[in-house]
């Protein structure tokens, strides 16, 4: 491998640009993994005021989240409570439609498209199903589909999937940071020959 510079300071390439392309490519015969952001998705992560967005929203709906599930759980274990578990899980989802909303936007601002994006597929498919999960709730809710034990399990549903889903951008975000740590130590990026 031959070190190459970082392409701090300067402007990112334009998104789908050939310079862009090349830092993900390998070299035949090598098992290197590609590396989540380049250099330009790396400065354009770091530019867009989405990143911010996010990471104050990632924060709140894991709060609401827990204070949901003690809610839900309490209906469950003691029959009291209904409404205070039904609102919460309102307020769950519509922030979780704000985070999904916001999160289209950074990942086009970051990668160009607004879902499923190579570095976040996996995490957007299991967004979709939580996505889908916490709609189907209100959905219920709404129509009285289903009776209030039904409902606050559904919620459980939607939850544990959200588990997984945060599960997966919390090893991601660590993903990204440990690969950060070479290049900000040394300004160089090593660049399969």
């Amino acid at each position: 491998m031959t070190p190459k510079r970082s392409t701090q300071g300067r402007p990112p390439a334009p998104l789908g640009s050939t310079e862009e392309r090349t830092v993900h490519q390998r070299s035949p015969g090598t098992n290197q993994r590609q590396p989540l952001y380049t250099a330009a998705e790396r400065v354009r992560r770091d530019t867009t005021p989405w990143t911010l967005v996010q990471g104050v929203l990632a924060p709140v709906q894991f709060l609401v989240f827990l204070a949901s599930l003690a809610l839900v759980l309490r209906y469950l274990a003691t029959g009291e409570g209904l409404a205070a578990a039904n609102a919460s899980v309102v307020v769950k989802t519509l922030v979780l439609y704000t985070i999904m909303v916001t999160g289209s936007l950074w990942e086009k601002a970051v990668f160009g498209r607004y879902l499923f994006a190579p570095a976040f597929y996996w995490e957007d498919v299991v967004s979709m199903a939580v996505l889908a999960l916490h709609t189907a709730y209100l959905a219920a809710l709404f129509t009285g589909a289903l009776d209030a034990r039904a409902l606050m399990h559904l919620a459980l549903a939607a939850y544990a999937t959200y588990v997984v889903n945060a599960a997966q951008f919390v090893l991601k975000l660590r993903a990204a940071r440990k690969e950060a740590l070479p290049r900000s130590a040394a300004g160089l990026v090593a660049v399969p020959e």
